[in-house]
């Protein structure tokens, strides 16, 4: 369970945390001023914190230098008046991981809260090389030649202050291997700050890099520190790098070279102490090719390149995650199931898994909700073919099918790329949906998007939410 810690001095957002966070997933701690909130933190040491910057008795950026004193690590978000702007800045600054404005709104307090959590896991949390009975949260687990590569490759970098390259296919383990790099590294006591590329829309990305001045664009109300600057000293993960615009790509270079950057709207360089890991599932050789990618940057990041396999290439681990899955979710799921029958791993094999890692472990949670007995039996899984293709290029009964591409290129219609960009989120709702029985909010959780966005989608696809609860 994660702990989220709330110091406030008002009892009706103490209450509102509560109300809207707490759940079986989500301990909420609540302290109604500084001292109580220090003594919170060092009695239970929360995943995140959350301090207003007006406390009763003593300010918030006292508070917050006397948390980052017992426990740096700790994710902090400032809640401030525009009277304390300036106070958040420097928090920021400081280590702070972002700070937001009265009167809070729910949808963008999730969004970060979810974001925060997510950096503290990475942070606080070692991933270890599983073995046989081991079910920890961040682990690797894998037998075959090609992870024993991976580990030997983890092993010969991490100490190393060089710029790493981690490829491979969507759910290949790349987010673990990062937080394995940074915790056996010298600058595991440092600040580590991710930044997924694909997730950001191109006008702010940079800003959320490099972060920017007053005034630099429209909304540019106030100044705002960047990761890369709350990264110093620390490590900086780019998730998704392939994904950057030129003009992003052209900034990180010089960051790559020279170890300093401008404020978007700046012009004061600032000179910075971090160590990017990057990490993409395009081929970034052939991007540079094609001009998408700076061949510059590419061998700037790509000093060391590690490449991890696909699930379909991983011989005998795919039996191996399984079971490591199925140790790890039983008991949530109230079930005793250690292993496969093999007419289970035999129809399993026969998948592509386009989804990797990411996707066995689905398909597992989902088996699980059906499943008896003490043997993954075939029956429990999910329809395998009911949405992607088999490893022998089939397809049986996927939404988006080659037939329909080409039936909609010889009709001639002029609005392909709209169809297919709905029925690919229809067909992903109503899964999401159907995993967390109709509950929106955890659906929106796991789709990384807000409830207000995931209403509209389903308003507009026609879907029902009550059709799964």
């Amino acid at each position: 369970m994660q702990t989220l810690l709330v110091i406030d001095d008002e009892a009706s957002i103490l209450k509102a945390f509560e109300r809207a966070f707490a759940s079986e997933a989500t301990s909420v701690l609540t302290a109604k001023n500084a001292a109580d909130g220090e003594a919170a933190f060092i009695d239970v040491r929360p995943d995140v914190v959350v301090v207003d910057l007006s406390l009763p008795d003593a300010s918030g950026l006292d508070c917050f230098k006397r948390l980052r004193e017992i426990d740096s690590r700790v994710p902090v978000i400032f809640i401030t008046g525009h009277g304390t702007v300036e106070s958040a800045i420097e928090a920021t600054k400081l280590g702070a991981y972002d700070y937001l404005f009265k009167p809070l709104e729910l949808d963008e307090i999730q969004t970060l809260l979810d974001k925060a959590f997510n950096l503290s896991r990475m942070v606080r949390v070692q991933p270890i090389l599983a073995d046989e009975e081991d079910t920890v949260a961040d682990a690797i687990v894998g037998r075959c030649k090609a992870m024993k590569e991976v580990y030997k490759a983890i092993g010969r970098v991490a100490s190393q202050n060089l710029t790493v390259l981690l490829q491979g296919e969507s759910g290949t383990g790349k987010e673990v291997v990062a937080q394995a790099i940074y915790h056996h590294s010298a600058r595991s006591t440092g600040p580590f700050q991710a930044i997924n590329c694909a997730a950001i829309p191109d006008a702010l990305l940079e800003s959320e890099i490099f972060g920017h001045e007053k005034g630099a664009f429209t909304d540019a109300h106030r100044q705002r520190i960047g990761k890369l600057e709350q990264a110093d000293k620390g490590t900086l993960f780019l998730d998704e790098v392939g994904d950057m615009s030129p003009m992003t790509q052209a900034k990180l270079l010089r960051v790559l070279q020279g170890q300093s950057f401008e404020r978007v709207g700046g012009t004061e360089p600032i000179d910075v102490d971090t160590r990017i890991i990057a990490a993409t599932n395009h081929d970034l050789k052939q991007l540079v090719s094609k001009g998408l990618f700076r061949s510059d940057l590419y061998f700037r990041l790509s000093v060391v390149t590690i490449q991890l396999p696909p699930l379909r290439e991983r011989e005998d681990d795919l039996r191996v995650l399984s079971e490591y899955f199925l140790r790890k979710y039983s008991n949530e799921f109230g079930k005793d199931i250690r292993t496969l029958a093999p007419e289970t791993l035999e129809l399993m094999s026969q998948y592509h898994w386009p989804g990797n890692v990411r996707e066995l472990e689905s398909v597992m949670k989902q088996s699980l909700l059906t499943a008896r007995g003490n043997v993954l039996l075939p029956e429990f899984l999910p329809p395998l073919a009911d949405h992607l293709i088999l490893s022998n290029g089939k397809s049986e009964g996927e939404y988006l099918t080659e037939s329909f591409v080409a039936e909609r290129l010889d009709s001639g219609g002029d609005n392909l790329h709209a169809e297919v960009i709905a029925k690919v989120e229809s067909q992903l709702f109503r899964q999401v949906l159907a995993h967390t029985t109709g509950n929106q909010l955890k659906a929106a959780t796991i789709l990384g998007i807000s409830r207000v966005t995931l209403r509209s989608k389903l308003k507009s696809l026609g879907i029902d939410p009550s059709e799964f609860a």
